[in-house]
């Protein structure tokens, strides 16, 4: 198939460009990562709802050393399911996904999409496979095209790709700096790879390396995706007018907090009172002339209360954006077998379109290519979940869906 991937790749930064100013506003508010972020953040419930959304999702979705996926068997003929499901758990929970996994589910909470790259280990490692959580700002998509751009050294390109070989002016620099970086650019349309250098001039000249992936290993899923939209929207985002809002409202209190405390004064200038010289400490004596009123305090025009009614308005709709209001343990009383029901039906209600996503987006392509590595290094007969088994997905919340549906 013939096509322009240099129009492409222009395309899809264009696209993405809107988005990188909203990721960059819900992780300010959530997960700041500068002085200067931290030093403007003054309410933390956001944070803190996002970091209980994130939990949750690990342990409803893929809860670490358990049997959460299985395969069924679709064909009489069809190699044995249970050895390609106990090898492809077993590599899972000898890798370091599950450390890496919780980054993409606070991600996915915050930005609305998130990015799994699953490679494969070499030969002799603990598992076949291995993960990173790629940050969703180095990712543009288009509908059949990704494409990953990172910063690395020239040495390290070199040996991520040992049969490139730089050109002469790239050499020199690296000859002069053993650190000199490049921005590398790595597309994947349909199955076909190709890498180059992004440093101008000609394409073609700047290519690093080109193949084929049988599987995607870019694992990229979405929270809820608005029509016409490639990237996801996240609680975070849509509740960001409130958060951004509480956090003012917190700062002006502690603004308010520090006048209520200090006070605001005013004195008559008589030419008598130095104001240079008065200092408001406990046990102070302030001079003042016969028969002036001296220091005489200003009454504040804050209104702490109605302040107070607005935040506990805002924090509550954060939360309730972020499900905190659902997935937090009730402390006041015990739960009966029914509020439990019935709490699971009304989270279901709320996450079911997401869990259906996640489980399209994630879990099944996931699999797919976990089974396809393993087959290929001789672990496993070749079974495919497109006509050999069926994924059979029993973490909790498939079974919190089973038992709603059962119920109803």
């Amino acid at each position: 198939m013939k096509y322009d991937l240099q129009q492409m790749y222009n395309r899809a930064m264009n696209m993405r460009e809107p988005w990188l100013r909203r990721w960059a506003d819900a992780r300010r508010y959530t997960m700041p990562s500068t002085d200067e972020d931290l030093a403007t953040l003054f309410d933390a419930t956001a944070s803190d709802a996002a970091d209980n959304l994130a939990a949750c999702m690990y342990s409803l979705l893929t809860p670490p050393e358990s049997l959460w996926l299985n395969l069924v068997r679709e064909s009489d003929d069809s190699p044995d399911p249970d050895i390609a499901a106990a090898a492809l758990r077993a590599n899972l929970n000898d890798s370091n996904f599950y450390t890496t996994i919780h980054q993409c589910y606070m991600d996915l909470v915050t930005l609305g999409t998130a990015c799994l790259f699953m490679a494969e280990s070499p030969i002799g490692a603990a598992s076949a496979f291995s993960f990173t959580a790629i940050p969703i700002t180095d990712i543009a998509i288009l509908p059949d095209a990704i494409f990953h751009t990172t910063t690395l050294s020239a040495a390290e390109i070199s040996r991520r790709y040992p049969e490139w070989t730089p050109p002469r002016d790239i050499m020199k620099k690296m000859q002069q700096d053993a650190e000199y970086r490049l921005r590398l650019v790595q597309s994947l349309v349909g199955t076909e790879f190709t890498a180059w250098i992004d440093v101008g001039g000609d394409f073609e000249n700047n290519i690093v390396s080109r193949g084929t992936f049988e599987t995607n290993p870019y694992l990229i899923f979405r929270w809820s995706v608005a029509s016409g939209e490639l990237y996801g929207r996240g609680p975070i985002l849509r509740a960001l007018p409130d958060i951004k809002t509480a956090n003012k409202v917190v700062e002006l209190v502690l603004k308010n907090a520090t006048i209520a405390v200090s006070g605001i004064w005013q004195a008559d200038d008589d030419g008598v009172i130095n104001l240079g010289n008065i200092n408001l400490t406990p046990g102070a004596i302030i001079p003042k002339a016969v028969g002036s009123s001296g220091l005489t305090p200003l009454a504040s025009g804050a209104n702490f209360d109605v302040s107070q009614i607005i935040l506990k308005d805002l924090r509550e709709r954060i939360r309730h954006t972020l499900l905190a209001d659902r997935i937090g343990l009730l402390s006041e009383k015990e739960m009966t077998a029914t509020e439990i029901l019935a709490r699971n039906a009304d989270m279901l209600r709320i996450l079911g379109a997401t869990y259906g996503r996640l489980l399209h987006e994630f879990i099944r392509p996931l699999c797919d290519r976990g089974l396809q590595i393993l087959a290929r290094r001789g672990v496993i007969d070749k079974i495919s979940l497109h006509g050999d088994a069926e994924l059979k997905y029993i973490a909790p919340i498939a079974q919190m869906v089973a038992e709603n549906n059962t119920i109803i």
